[in-house]
């Protein structure tokens, strides 16, 4: 039972630790750009879009699909970009052990 009990605590910290983790990550963030930098995208490490920079240039009310097409392209890839920081983050803390519901 005495290797149960210590199995137990090394949980309770490595939970400890994935939440002040978690609160850190909320905080860094991720930068992309679609159309040759005519679309910035800022997210954070909650995987939430923190603002979104269209340059004049690009506003073309002839062609509304084009400018959708390169939000969409920064926004996703802010997603990825965000969600890959995260993975790593937490690969460091748990030792590459994927660990469900963390990630």
């Amino acid at each position: 039972m005495k290797g149960m009990g210590n199995l137990m605590k090394q949980a309770q910290k490595l939970q400890s630790k994935m939440l002040k983790l978690q609160e850190e990550l909320a905080e860094k963030t991720v930068e992309t750009t679609s159309g040759g930098g005519m679309v910035k995208v800022v997210a954070n490490g909650r995987q939430q879009i923190v603002s979104i920079q269209i340059e004049e240039e690009v506003i073309d009310p002839d062609d509304v699909e084009m400018l959708q097409d390169l939000i969409l392209a920064a926004i996703n890839d802010a997603l990825a970009k965000s969600q890959e920081m995260v993975s790593g983050e937490m690969s460091k803390l748990t030792g590459g052990i994927n660990i469900p519901g963390m990630m």
